[in-house]
């Protein structure tokens, strides 16, 4: 076979074409994912979220305290939610519904004319610190706001400040980035483990030439995916325990809730994730486009989800796109459970879109699966 022929290369040439022509998914996937990644880093990522919700408790309504609210809200860090009772701004910062609170006390007004300094409490959310870093340290630049309306010997400028910000970090009082990302490590790694195994199931199957067999055993489609889910999601618990347990003793990771209750909402996840990967199986033809499926999802999860960048500097689409996606509804439970101790009452709002994500996969994954090999 002497030297390079330019007909034999244009030979596999032509035939690597038309096998590629044939596989149009394939192609369309090759596509798709770099223009994704264009999109998402482009438009989506922000590591300086603004026009975050903030929860107003506020028993006295003075000049002070209007100028003061709308001076933070002119900083586009805050936006404001009126809350009836310190209850209520607690449970809705322990679902997660707003990162701050902000407390201002009773004569606030009349504190501030008396010159007694008075303290405006914040409470953030301190579970993610990229999301409240920058905004806390907008408010060194509020000092003068009250000026135009206090005495020349009460201004700032005398060197007294007419009120002070205290500022309460819960959940992560030293705001320790690990955590916040050791436990979104364990909704990721389950993601990554669980779906690409199963993703693989089916597709493996038919390039094996072990699907007959499997078609000839007298089995119903969903007899088939709960057989190939069910070993997995043991996997997935293994995985769980061995990440926790590290945590504990290597980071020093908090645990503030039930760890049981934890256990179910995260063997709901790993069910729902293991339908997904098996509803990519059964729709592919070969386990390339299964991978290929399997990376659609898993790029939109990590950048989407909050693991990774807040989720509320996300513009408002890409927060309803991650909506969607059960990892980021893991990570709430995982991160309120261990952190900020929450219980059924507080996660079951992320818990039950877990579950209706596992029932519609589960659903396609059972009305594509094929029992012919045709």
């Amino acid at each position: 076979m002497p030297g390079f022929s330019f007909g034999r290369f244009m030979a596999v040439l032509r035939k690597e074409w038309t096998q590629m022509r044939r596989d149009p998914m394939t192609l369309r996937l090759i596509i798709v994912l770099p223009l994704m990644q264009l999109f998402l880093f482009g438009y989506a990522i922000n590591s300086d979220p603004k026009h975050l919700p903030t929860g107003l408790l506020s028993a006295d309504h003075s000049q002070y305290e209007r100028t003061l609210v709308e001076a933070l809200r002119n900083t586009g860090y805050y936006d404001f939610i009126p809350m009836r009772t310190e209850a209520e701004a607690e449970q809705a910062i322990a679902r997660g519904d707003v990162i701050f609170v902000l407390n201002i006390p009773p004569d606030f007004g009349r504190s501030i004319d008396r010159g007694e300094s008075p303290s405006v409490l914040l409470d953030a959310d301190a579970t993610d610190p990229t999301a409240i870093g920058n905004a806390t340290a907008a408010l060194s630049s509020l000092g003068s706001i009250f000026d135009r309306d206090l005495p020349p010997n009460m201004r700032s400028s005398a060197g007294t400040q007419p009120y002070q910000f205290q500022v309460h970090a819960r959940y992560n009082p030293e705001q320790l980035t690990v955590l916040n990302i050791v436990p979104g490590l364990i909704g990721t790694v389950l993601v990554f483990s669980t779906l690409i195994i199963t993703t693989l199931s089916i597709t493996k199957e038919r390039e094996r030439g072990t699907m007959e067999n499997l078609l000839a055993m007298p089995v119903r489609p969903v007899e088939v995916m709960l057989g190939k889910i069910v070993p997995y999601i043991g996997i997935g618990y293994l995985q769980i325990i061995l990440i926790i347990s590290i945590s504990i003793f290597a980071f020093h990771l908090p645990v503030r809730g039930s760890i049981s209750l934890l256990f179910l909402a995260l063997g709901l996840f790993i069910a729902c994730n293991l339908a997904l990967g098996f509803t990519f199986s059964t729709i592919s033809a070969t386990q390339m486009q299964a991978q290929q499926m399997a990376q659609f999802t898993l790029l939109p999860s990590m950048m989407l989800s909050g693991f990774m960048f807040p989720f509320k500097g996300m513009p408002v689409w890409a927060q309803w796109l991650g909506e969607i996606l059960p990892l980021t509804h893991a990570l709430r439970i995982i991160r309120g459970v261990l952190l900020k101790g929450n219980g059924l009452a507080e996660i079951w709002p992320e818990l039950w879109p877990i579950a209706v994500f596992a029932l519609l996969t589960g659903f396609i994954a059972v009305y594509f699966y094929r029992e012919t090999l045709d």
